[in-house]
């Protein structure tokens, strides 16, 4: 009988541990938590500014480590696939992301790889219960601002980007499109949309 209490309690306690880890909230306020991205993305980008120069490996290599794993890349996943994710298997999602991250990555690496001491400022932010806020800050190259609207998802214990807005163009829905027309491309075939597919960061937020 001592057994079996010891192990109700063992699970119930086990239970209410899942429970409370499964509904805890990030401790860090979403501004705190862009700003501290931001600031050791920037800082890295500062440091070895030298070193960066006509070196986009060693830029892509800092993308990696200080941003991608901000990235909800599930989130963007099922954004950018839009209806075909629903059509699409778990193998099909794994491979997309896995190739999305990477391209990302590749076009983020090339767009830091132009830094040259640019700032930022934060952008007063309105406290939301919401599980998805929005944190926006302006980058500022030669005078000009540029913002940029980060929409964060709860993932329990820390914040992570699901979505990015840039000049008021939602990167997630340009990048759906460019997807839905590489499926297109493809005849519709989803396996060789998802290995030709290639985001275009800049061509995204050319678009007006």
């Amino acid at each position: 009988m001592n057994t079996l209490i010891k192990q109700t309690l063992a699970v119930s306690i086990l239970s209410t541990m899942i429970a409370g880890t499964a509904m805890a909230a990030p401790a860090e306020a979403p501004p705190d938590f862009i700003k501290r991205v931001a600031d050791g993305l920037i800082s890295s980008l500062k440091d070895d500014h030298a070193k960066l120069q006509n070196n986009p490996a060693a830029v892509k290599a800092i993308v990696r480590q200080k941003l991608d794993p901000h990235i909800d890349s599930q989130a963007f996943t099922r954004t950018v696939m839009g209806t075909y994710a629903q059509s699409s298997s778990p193998a099909q999602r794994a491979q997309f992301e896995k190739n999305f991250r990477e391209t990302l990555i590749e076009n983020y690496g090339s767009a830091f790889a132009k830094y040259s001491n640019q700032t930022y400022s934060m952008r007063p932010y309105r406290k939301t219960e919401s599980k998805n806020p929005v944190v926006t800050i302006d980058f500022i190259n030669k005078g000009e601002k540029i913002p940029v609207a980060f929409q964060l998802a709860d993932k329990g214990s820390q914040w992570k980007i699901r979505n990015i807005n840039v000049s008021g163009i939602d990167l997630g829905l340009q990048f759906r499109n460019q997807f839905a027309a590489t499926v297109k491309r493809n005849g519709n075939n989803l396996d060789k949309a998802i290995a030709n597919f290639k985001p275009d960061a800049e061509a995204a937020v050319d678009k007006k």
